[in-house]
Parts: structure tokens; C-alpha cells; sequence
């Protein structure tokens, strides 16, 4: 059932969740992310939890999972539930995996970067066919089988893809040991019964990936919304990693306000000046997830 102002979900809990890497402070894209997802839910009369999703030590500075959550409160963003660490779930990603393995899902692989994107937008199952496993040095793949996954995006719509020859058998352990992104949320979303994700439109192909991981698991499948992203002068996503500024949380005010009226909520001019916490509430009250925009990005916004 789609969340909107007028339709709510009656069956079951809904249960959300914001889940930022910390690698370091929130800039407005990931704002973005907290908005949607603390808005849709609360809409909903649901829960809202926050996971730190820390699986990349080297790309996460000491302090930065703090901060996040500091910024969080500031904007009175206020979380239910304890703060879930990835880091700390370790285990049960290696149970997961073991699962897949004893049931013959999974081969190693030691195929470079240069191999895999020379075979273009899917891997080609190189060492899937190899009768002598590579003995030290590989990622772990998971065998896909030839199935199309489609699923409604409560803001895009119907999506489909031919995860066999548009993705191809994917990583889900890196060669050095860390759990990969697909296999941790997986596990991590049927751990806490999530029935609800809300995030940027960037990670909409992978999420037939996770649908296909949620069935061979045999994890329930939450419902999915993917909002367009900002991108920079260059057409590049706003990421940490390409130095985007972090917010000035001291502006909470307008920045919120910016961010409804980024979601397509048209929040009244008078609201900008007005407390986050009064700003946050005025969203669940006329929450519309329809009225999110359906494009894939949207350039960079003036902050002033």
C-alpha cells in the first residue's frame, strides 16, 4: 500500500530506518535520505531506526558515526530504538554466507578489476566455470540464476531488471574479507523486520540484487521508494568521498525546509523560519510520497 496523506498502512508495523556510512558528516544528500525516510515513517505511525553501516574502517574517520548522530538530534531527527553498528554484526554475516555456501550458491573468484570491467555491464561467470578454485586472493560471488526481478518503487514505479545479464553473479565477500554492501543490508534489514526503505534514487539497480539475496535466504521483502539525487556541476552524486560540504547544522531551519521542498512537499514559505522539530511535524501531517519526484537526479541547490 502506497504512504501517502491519504492511505496509511494498516497491516502489520511499519518499521524504517536510516542507514549512513560513516565516513564522514552528513552533507545534504544524506540530509535528504534522514528526511525521507524519518517523514515516511512517522506519516505511517512507524518506527524509525538508525543503523551505521561502518563495514569500511580505512574510509571512516575516528568520531564520524558521533557526529552523524549529533547532527541527527540537532535537527530533531530523534531515532527509536538503540543505534545498530554493522561492526558489530560480523557474525551473522558469516552465518549468512556459510548458508549459501552449503547450499552451493557461492565460488570464489580472483578476477581483477581490469577483468571484470572489460567484460562490461556484467560479469561473465569467468571463474564460475573454472574446475580449479583460486587458493588464495578471492571474493566471494553468489550464483544467479536466470530470473527477471521486478518490484512496484512506491515513488519510481515498476522496475525490472535481468539480474543475470545485467548484473551477473555478484560479490557479497570482497578479497579482503569485508562483507560486501549487499549481503550486510540484507541480513541487517531482516534482522530489524524492516517493511519499509526510502532512500536515493542511486541505489534502485541494486535493489533486485537484495531481492534476489532475500530469496534465497528466505528473508521477507520490504517495500522500496527511491528518490532523485543531487548531483554536482559534473553530473556526480554528492558523496563524501568527492568532498561534498558537510551541513551546518547551527541553519537547521531553512535546511530542512529546503529538503521537503526538494521531496516535492511544498512546504509554506513561512515554515522556514520555524523550529525543526515544528518543520518535521508539519511534513508528517501533508506527507504526499507522490509527490516526491520520479527524476534521477537533480543539480546541486543553493544552501543560502
Amino acid at each position: 500500500m502506497l504512504s501517502t496523506r491519504n492511505s496509511v498502512h494498516v497491516v502489520g508495523k511499519y518499521i524504517g530506518r536510516f542507514a549512513p556510512s560513516p565516513t564522514g558528516p552528513l552533507h545534504f544528500g544524506s540530509l535528504l535520505a534522514a528526511v525521507a525516510s524519518y517523514v515516511d515513517a512517522k506519516a505511517n505511525l512507524g518506527l524509525w531506526l538508525v543503523r551505521m553501516e561502518d563495514l569500511d574502517p580505512p574510509r571512516e574517520p575516528a568520531g564520524a558515526a558521533n557526529r552523524i548522530l549529533e547532527q541527527l538530534l540537532q535537527l530533531d531527527l530523534t531515532w527509536d530504538g538503540e543505534v545498530l553498528y554493522q561492526s558489530m554484526r560480523l557474525t551473522a554475516y558469516e552465518q549468512a554466507l556459510e548458508l549459501l555456501t552449503s547450499q552451493g550458491l557461492c565460488y570464489h573468484c580472483n578476477c581483477t578489476r581490469q577483468q571484470v570491467k572489460a567484460m562490461g555491464s556484467a560479469y561473465d561467470g569467468t571463474c564460475r566455470r573454472r574446475s580449479d578454485p583460486p587458493p588464495s586472493d578471492f571474493a566471494t560471488r553468489l550464483r544467479i540464476e536466470p530470473v527477471k526481478i521486478g518490484f512496484h518503487d512506491q515513488i519510481q514505479g515498476l522496475y525490472q531488471q535481468d539480474i543475470e545479464n545485467e548484473v551477473g553473479d555478484f560479490v557479497i565477500q570482497r578479497k579482503d574479507r569485508l562483507f560486501a554492501y549487499q549481503l550486510a543490508v540484507v541480513v541487517d534489514d531482516a534482522y530489524q523486520s524492516i517493511t519499509d526503505i526510502i532512500r536515493g534514487y542511486d541505489l534502485l539497480e541494486s535493489t533486485p540484487r537484495q531481492i534476489y539475496l532475500q530469496r534465497v535466504l528466505h528473508y521477507p521483502q520490504p517495500r522500496y521508494g527511491h528518490f532523485p539525487i543531487i548531483v554536482n556541476e559534473q553530473g556526480e552524486k554528492l558523496s563524501k568521498q568527492r568532498f561534498a560540504a558537510p551541513i551546518d547544522v547551527s541553519n537547521a531551519s531553512p535546511l530542512l525546509h529546503l529538503a521537503l521542498q526538494f521531496l516535492g512537499q511544498s512546504p509554506p514559505s513561512s515554515n522556514r523560519s520555524l523550529k525543526p522539530g515544528v518543520q518535521l511535524q508539519w511534513a508528517i501531517e501533508n506527507w504526499d510520497i507522490q509527490a516526491v519526484p520520479k527524476l534521477a537526479n537533480i543539480p546541486q541547490v543553493s544552501l543560502k
